[in-house]
């Protein structure tokens, strides 16, 4: 039996493709032999890159922002979404684990690329060999820099997911050899996205830390950990690391709820926290960016983009950016979030900033990743 393989991230020109059909009992072979020039882009790419730079793969590090199924199968934690009607707009209509209504920032980013339309969950047990080359996500729902972010939701936390990391590594080695997989790591794109679960469900909503720092010394503690995960992943080979700041959590649906009071405004302290622990990360990783020898350690600014699309939603096409689109769009996320509540969910989420209340939908998604990609793409080179 053969596998059927995706080509989705197989780059097709315009032209000079020549396509030659073979058979041979009846089995159809499509053969592209294409000559290619410098300056031809790729159906999928929007990203010009340089003429002597190569992106083979992806590595996308952190939370539920950019996980793609990993905690499908962890039956210890309920921060999950493998089940309607998250992934209702994917090719398809199914959940696989992402934490929208359809595709997230991990997937922009692959397709933007043009490496591949979806970018695969470290953990999908259907997971391929092939499949490792160009990358994966071993981000977890739930997780944080904080390691006890990660223990109060029984996820991996970022320590777990370095280590899933040297074990891709090795998968990798084994695959491809120790030589193509050390210019695949250092010439990758990795990504971590985290910060917003310690500041929204550790030390405000949960109140696990108050009692240790208030919010200046916590995000110190945060900081020490964003800074040595990224070393650690530099000793291990990267060398291309992008750090996503953290959102104003403040702004987010359920937070409003929460903490915004009966108008349900803004929440301001989270958005403070958010904004000091920021601050932090921006010179910690102009730091780093300077003193790692042949890095790109690359500070990356969606507090601002996605408050943007919060304050002036008609400039994007959003309507609604106070509450999501599942249920009331108040508080529901994850189970909450599901095809057998009440509410149902709204008519046209394109619309909404929020799919649920913690999660923006694959729309804002879309915006937010391609002003990213806009702005900073050229400093990883």
């Amino acid at each position: 039996m053969f596998r059927q393989r995706q080509w989705s991230h197989v780059p097709v020109t315009t032209s000079n493709a020549i396509c030659i059909f073979l058979s041979y009992n009846n089995i159809f072979f499509l053969l592209f032999l294409c000559i290619v020039s410098n300056t031809t882009e790729t159906a999928a790419t929007t990203i010009k890159l340089p003429g002597n730079v190569s992106v083979p793969a992806v590595i996308i590090f952190g939370d539920s922002i950019v996980d793609t199924g990993n905690n499908n199968n962890n039956f210890k934690t309920f921060v999950r979404c493998n089940f309607l009607p998250y992934g209702k707009d994917l090719k398809g209509g199914m959940p696989t684990g992402r934490f929208s209504n359809g595709k997230v920032p991990s997937d922009f980013i692959v397709e933007a690329l043009g490496i591949k339309e979806l970018l695969p969950a470290y953990l999908d047990p259907t997971l391929q060999p092939e499949d490792l080359l160009t990358g994966v996500v071993i981000a977890a729902g739930g997780a944080g820099y904080d390691p006890l972010t990660a223990q109060l939701l029984e996820v991996a936390s970022l320590s777990d997911q370095l280590k899933q990391f040297q074990e891709y590594v090795e998968k990798l080695k084994g695959i491809a050899g120790e030589e193509r997989t050390n210019f695949i790591i250092a010439n990758c794109l990795i990504f971590v996205v985290a910060g917003s679960n310690d500041i929204s469900n550790n030390y405000f909503l949960s109140g696990a830390r108050k009692s240790e720092f208030d919010v200046p010394s916590y995000t110190d503690f945060m900081l020490n950990y964003a800074s040595q995960f990224v070393k650690d992943l530099y000793g291990l080979g990267a060398r291309r690391i992008g750090v996503l700041n953290v959102p104003p959590m403040g702004c987010l649906p359920s937070q409003r709820t929460i903490g915004g009071g009966v108008l349900r405004e803004c929440d301001d302290k989270q958005n403070q926290a958010s904004q000091l622990f920021n601050f932090k990360l921006s010179a910690e990783m102009d730091g780093l960016n300077k003193n790692l020898p042949n890095s790109r350690v690359v500070y990356i600014d969606i507090y601002n983009l996605l408050l943007d699309l919060i304050i002036n939603p008609t400039k994007y096409g959003f309507e609604v950016v106070n509450r999501g689109c599942c249920g009331s769009g108040i508080i529901e996320v994850l189970k909450l979030c599901n095809q057998f509540q009440p509410a149902g969910t709204c008519s046209d989420d394109s619309k909404y900033v929020f799919w649920d209340s913690y999660h923006p939908t694959e729309s804002a998604y879309k915006i937010i990743v391609q002003q990213i990609l806009d702005k900073y793409a050229n400093r990883f080179f």
